[in-house]
């Protein structure tokens, strides 16, 4: 749904837009639609948003935006990503309000994965 002045799409660089639909379809079972060679819409993730092809990469240490995950059962979250080729970055911790870990996808941009179930 359109909402007036609300985030509405997120756009995010994969240097390999194949490794980008193939991890995030087995991880969080996305859906992809090509436009062109450089350009792959998603959807069924929360927020609808694409991936452009680019030599750039996100990380929160350079200042990027942090895309953060909910899950449930944030090990079996951590499993899945690990088995589809990511790379956790900064294993689980506890904050006030949860606990989470932060991963690379396999085009090297960062995400987190929170949750506010205990193990």
């Amino acid at each position: 749904m359109k909402e007036h002045e609300k985030i509405n799409y997120i756009e995010l660089p994969a240097k390999n837009l194949e490794l980008a639909k193939v991890f995030f379809s087995e991880v969080f079972g996305w859906s992809f639609v090509d436009y062109g060679l450089d350009y792959a819409a998603f959807s069924n993730a929360g927020l609808d948003g694409g991936f452009y092809q680019a030599n750039l990469t996100a990380c929160a240490e350079r200042g990027s935006a942090l895309v953060v995950f909910y899950s449930k059962e944030l090990e079996k979250t951590e499993q899945k990503i690990v088995e589809a080729n990511g790379t956790i970055v900064k294993s689980v911790f506890s904050f006030p309000g949860g606990r989470r870990f932060h991963f690379s996808d396999p085009n090297g941009n960062e995400y987190a994965v929170w949750s506010d179930i205990d193990a």
